[in-house]
């Protein structure tokens, strides 16, 4: 493509003000703006895609709040997944138009960018089937849920670093029985620097999508 890509690194922002942040960004693709990538944490969150199934969620949402666990709906892809501290979410904001690719060709090559930062950590995942994502065997380590309104993307792709696990008790991660979970830190037995994680992700997504150049963003969250 050739183009630059900017890139937001807002912190630790709540599942709504993250989402109010994408639609402030994707506002701006639309109108001209460079393609941009956020990268951040949500404090523990519980989301539901447009396939979701009720009984997914194992935990009453009383039961969800008094854990301080948020819940909330959303208009991506898939079912139900975990959010929370130690895993890095990743919403590319791009014109999948622009670079002249369709949606399944996307998730591909978000799928491929991620099993390439694992890799540069010494860590080897794949894809698994049909099912969408990225894993170590039959344990997920990479969940992807995407949006494409017009040719722009949101939502994206969850990464576990350092992920507290036991969260994933209280679903069935994206409505698969029979299936585990891990991150990088139970496949390697050593905590990782989230910033080299989020910095490998940068290089590499720039690489995968071939952007030219990658500029630190100013949009906050609100």
């Amino acid at each position: 493509m050739g183009s630059g890509l900017r890139v937001f690194r807002p912190g630790l922002v709540d599942y709504a003000s993250g989402w109010r942040l994408q639609q402030a960004v994707a506002d701006g693709v639309r109108s001209g703006e460079a393609p941009a990538l956020i990268l951040l944490e949500h404090p523990p969150t519980y989301t539901f895609g447009t396939r979701v199934t009720a009984e997914h969620l194992l935990l009453s949402e009383a039961a969800c709040a008094a854990r301080g666990i948020e819940v909330h709906r959303t208009n991506r892809g898939g079912d139900i997944t975990f959010h929370g501290p130690g895993q890095i979410v990743g919403y590319p904001i791009i014109d999948l138009r622009a670079l002249g690719i369709g949606a399944r060709a996307y998730v591909h090559a978000l799928e491929s960018m991620l099993i390439d930062v694992l890799a540069r950590f010494g860590i080897a995942a794949a894809t698994f089937g049909r099912n969408p994502g990225v894993w170590i065997g039959d344990a997920k380590i990479a969940a992807i849920g995407v949006r494409i309104s017009r040719g722009i993307t949101t939502h994206g792709f969850a990464l576990n670093v350092n992920t507290d696990l036991s969260y994933y008790d209280g679903i069935v991660a994206c409505g698969l029985r029979d299936v585990g979970v891990t991150s990088m830190q139970a496949c390697a037995h050593a905590a990782f620097e989230m910033r080299d994680v989020e910095d490998e992700i940068v290089r590499v997504f720039a690489g995968e999508f071939g952007f030219k150049g990658v500029a630190d963003g100013v949009v906050a969250a609100t």
